[in-house]
């Protein structure tokens, strides 16, 4: 089977661990609208397919970063429709004023502006969502057929 192959074996179990997520994802720094981009750059693999015992998803978190920018630009626009969005606005100033600063170059950070703390959590959180994903798999008893399939 190929690399996707195993993927589209839990389509529907995503799906359900999507739905049962949704608080956990609530409760986080993260409104649904940058966990649904988080989730656009995280590649999730499984390790050690062929090993009963050491088999695990994992989140490949490395294409986090390059999503945060656009994170930003959800909470400036929540932030300019009134919501307070998720995390109750942490950082420190926004509105217009800095992102005109931004946008012309001046703002603090420039590039190199990214919040590795907001990549950290939505590691993490990634992270727990793959676990929860492959419980799941577990309870289901779809677990050895997807390691299976992964490991073709």
């Amino acid at each position: 089977m190929t690399e996707r192959g195993w993927q589209d074996l839990v389509v529907g179990d995503r799906m359900a661990v999507d739905q049962e997520f949704a608080q956990r994802v609530t409760d986080s720094q993260f409104s649904r609208q940058e966990w649904g981009l988080i989730m656009t750059a995280v590649e999730f693999e499984i390790e050690n397919p062929g090993d009963d015992e050491q088999a695990r998803i994992v989140a490949d978190t490395s294409k986090i970063e390059q999503v945060m920018p656009e994170l930003e630009n959800i909470r400036d626009q929540m932030g300019a429709m009134g919501g307070a969005g998720a995390g109750g606005g942490q950082s420190g100033g926004g509105g217009v004023f800095d992102s005109v600063k931004d946008a012309l170059g001046l703002g603090g950070g420039g590039d190199d502006g990214v919040d590795q703390d907001r990549v950290q959590a939505a590691g993490r959180l990634a992270q727990e969502y793959a676990g929860e994903l492959q419980q799941r798999l577990e309870s289901q008893g779809k677990w050895a057929q997807v390691r299976e399939a992964a490991s073709e």
